[in-house]
């Protein structure tokens, strides 16, 4: 396009820019898309059923919804009107229904108690014991709404209570430290117990020698049989010496156990729990 056929705008609309915009009212957007100024609705703007839905009470549950209705009305808790009541839980459960059917499930098994209630209101009630009132079908609805009103009541109280991140905040302040580093002072008293703590742990640490001593089951098979020559019983105990240590003992046991296999000695007892003797064994000559 030339420069000749660009339009030409005129001195009042040059000098005056509100001039140049479209014929509305006020010359004021209602909104802005990508940007660029919105002065009317459109026409072809699709509006979701649910987007201008509002909902004045919020409840959290059937008996959240039945307790409202109660203490709206001023209802006796402990003398439920049942007919006045599940009739207006049942339009409420109606309403929801029809949005959302999965929240509306809990709502309808409320409503089904309620009609049982009123129910077996309408009966004729069941014989109690001589002296005892008979049940009232509304007993343990009303215990569930007395519990549920109380724990509602404590929950309430906990909001008041001040809550850090919506009440409060903690105070935070940045102090420069300088670069020199500064170390505590150490007292006389600090080393003595740094002192002792490394002598405990050098305590734990001792060192040991293992030797070994070579023991000959044979050699003492000869000493047993040595000490039996010419007596004719010898107690167990006195075949032992316990000064010389465990590894003798074990040996010294060993050479008995050898020579009673080998039949040389003979170990007897003369009843349960009585001494046990040792002796060489007899062979006639």
């Amino acid at each position: 396009m030339s420069a000749a056929a660009e339009p030409q705008l005129l001195p009042e609309a040059a000098a005056d820019p509100l001039a140049a915009m479209p014929q509305v009212v006020d010359h004021i957007a209602v909104a802005r898309l990508y940007g660029e100024p919105l002065f009317s609705m459109p026409q072809d703007l699709y509006i979701p059923p649910d987007a201008l839905e509002v909902f004045l009470e919020a409840f959290e549950g059937p008996l959240d919804l039945l307790l409202y209705l109660i203490r709206k009305q001023n209802f006796n808790i402990l003398d439920i009107p049942m007919a006045g009541v599940t009739r207006q839980y049942l339009v409420y459960v109606d309403e929801i229904r029809v949005r959302n059917l999965e929240l509306a499930a809990e709502y309808l098994l409320m409503a089904a108690m309620l009609i049982e209630i009123k129910s077996r209101m309408l009966l004729p009630p069941k014989r109690a014991a001589e002296g005892e009132e008979a049940e009232d079908p509304r007993a343990a609805l009303v215990r569930r709404l007395l519990e549920y009103e109380q724990m509602k009541l404590a929950a309430a109280r906990l909001n008041t209570l001040p809550q850090f991140g919506r009440d409060f905040l903690k105070a935070q302040v940045l102090v420069e430290q300088s670069l020199q580093p500064r170390f505590p002072d150490v007292n006389v008293v600090d080393l003595q117990e740094a002192w002792r703590d490394i002598l405990k742990r050098a305590k734990l640490v001792q060192h040991h020698k293992i030797t070994r001593e070579e023991l000959s089951v044979r050699e003492h098979m000869s000493i047993v049989l040595r000490h039996l020559q010419g007596r004719q019983f010898v107690e167990f105990e006195k075949l032992f010496d316990p000064a010389r240590g465990v590894p003798v003992l074990v040996v010294t046991f060993i050479a008995l156990l050898e020579l009673a296999k080998e039949t040389l000695i003979e170990i007897t007892q003369a009843e349960a729990f009585a001494p046990i003797y040792v002796r060489l064994a007899y062979s006639p000559t």
